[in-house]
């Protein structure tokens, strides 16, 4: 395996901006999930919300984590969607 094999790559770069999911993809994303880092019923009330990319973070396997500013908690790819401005 070459050296770039094991280096994970993020969908939303640091500053980016993105769109939190509405709150049904959210709910079921709360009652499906299984594994690590789930999300808190607080983080529901934050659907639909713009928000900057603070920092990625990478669970073992490449799912990747997000923190976003001024909003609480760790997000999933899966929870966050590119954010196109109006034109």
């Amino acid at each position: 395996m070459g050296k770039d094999d094991y280096i994970y790559h993020e969908a939303f770069p640091k500053g980016s901006k993105v769109k939190i999911q509405n709150r049904s993809f959210l709910e079921n994303f709360l009652g499906s999930w299984k594994f690590h880092d789930k999300l808190n019923p607080e983080q529901l009330n934050y659907a639909g919300y713009i928000a900057e990319v603070e920092s990625i973070g990478f669970y073992h396997g490449g799912d990747e984590l997000y923190k976003l500013k001024n909003v609480p908690g760790i997000w999933h790819k899966q929870c966050l969607e590119v954010f196109t401005p109006p034109p």
